[in-house]
């Protein structure tokens, strides 16, 4: 694919990529019907723009808020809906089960029931990582390890079944294997069966739960590295549906050209690809001599005017470079607000939950530039309108009726409603 360095190159790709041309033709009792004033909206977009959870907005959910905290989570929530449909929620199993036999699945459930009562596709992230894993595994032997971890995909896939139906099954693997900076109890079991074993063991065990899932292969590593385990592990038939790529870019903006690179190593896979963790700060820059970004520990990471308004620009070109490449199907921001993971400015919000220019620059493309709003049309003699629009599901209202109709294929769509 030939790189695309214009932004109006850029915006002529998102519209092939991503639009299509619709004829509605509605009907009563068989019959069109012609000359009808109408209205057509769009409801939700194909495309799945995401955010990782928030902790207030966990605790909201269950019911653990009041008074002034509990008018933040909801502010937070506010603007979450008004720009995002998807969700990624948090499954480190340090946390997530720190005593063995005592998950907190209620409470993530709680949480995800309601993103889904809002709309939100829902991910959980990650089934399989070395990092924040539980403590509990380090007196097991490797064949106890291996057990206990196949034997917590099976339950959590199992209990979230019909509410989370994507998974980052497994995380970072490449470098899973040679991580030094403590034991745990995840490298000792893929240094034993070595990463495509291992992915394999796990994909495979989550595939066979839930069939209809949609299962990730996730990194922060976009070095060849990443690109030969993708290759090995789907040479060796290991069922990865997504190919997960993270972005987290506290030492500055990739760049357009960066980005096209990055997208180039995995095109020829022909596998969808989700930027599953995008950051860009509004602050100072973390030094570039730091190569573990968890080392770049600060109480006092501020985001500035000046960095606000980079951060704008950079969102907008790094969202408009993902979309003009047709196998992006999701983009998930990293953290929706301030003081996050490394306490860095790289939400689209601030610590008090209001937008930054870059949140409502986004919110004029995904609701705005990307969106067909209520549009008043009246139909032909045979009883159509047509339309350009984003790939998605749409609503038509004729007097105190509705239809719902969903767009899901680039090029050109035809659908007949009965109204």
């Amino acid at each position: 694919m030939e790189h695309l360095t214009d932004t109006t190159d850029l915006d002529r790709a998102i519209h092939q990529h991503r639009t299509t041309t619709a004829t509605v033709t509605l009907r009563h009792n068989g019959s069109p019907l012609a000359g009808q004033e109408l209205v057509v909206a769009q409801r939700r977009h194909q495309f799945l723009f995401g955010s990782n959870w928030g902790e207030s907005t966990m605790a909201l959910s269950n019911g653990e808020l009041t008074g002034h905290e509990k008018e933040l989570a909801e502010r937070r929530n506010e603007h979450f809906l008004q720009l995002f449909n998807q969700a990624t929620l948090p499954f480190y199993w340090g946390r997530f089960e720190p005593q063995r036999g005592q998950p907190q699945t209620q409470r993530i459930l709680n949480t995800a029931r309601w993103y889904q009562a809002h709309g939100c596709a829902l991910k959980g992230h990650p089934l399989c990582w070395h990092t924040v894993t539980a403590d509990w595994l380090l007196p097991l032997s490797n064949r106890e390890i291996l057990q206990a971890q196949i034997a917590r995909i099976q339950r959590d896939m199992s209990d979230f079944a019909g509410v989370i139906e994507m998974w980052d099954v497994v995380n970072e693997a490449v470098i899973m294997p040679i991580f030094d900076r403590y034991d745990n109890g995840i490298t000792r079991i893929c240094k034993e069966l070595g990463r495509i074993e291992l992915i394999r063991t796990m994909f495979e065990t989550a595939h066979a739960v839930n069939p209809r899932a949609t299962l990730l292969l996730n990194d922060f590593d976009v070095s060849p590295a990443y690109d030969i385990l993708v290759e090995g592990c789907l040479a060796a038939g290991v069922p990865i549906d997504v190919i997960g790529i993270q972005s987290h870019m506290h030492q500055g903006y990739w760049g357009v050209e960066r980005t096209q690179h990055v997208l180039e190593q995995f095109t020829r896979f022909n596998r969808p690809i989700h930027f599953t963790e995008n950051t860009i700060v509004s602050g100072h820059l973390m030094p570039p001599e730091i190569v573990d970004l968890n080392d770049y520990q600060v109480s006092d990471w501020p985001s500035t005017l000046e960095g606000e308004e980079r951060q704008a620009r950079e969102v907008v070109l790094h969202y408009k470079t993902l979309m003009a490449h047709p196998l992006v199907e999701a983009i998930t921001w990293w953290d929706l607000s301030d003081g996050g993971w490394l306490n860095a400015p790289a939400g689209l919000l601030r610590n008090d939950h209001s937008p930054k220019p870059a949140y409502e620059e986004l919110l004029k493309l995904v609701k705005g530039e990307w969106w067909l709003a209520p549009t008043k049309m009246t139909t032909d003699a045979n009883g159509q309108i047509s339309f350009t629009g984003f790939l998605g599901e749409y609503e038509v209202s004729l007097d105190k009726r509705h239809a719902a109709f969903a767009v899901k294929d680039k090029g050109e769509a035809h659908i007949v409603i009965e109204m």
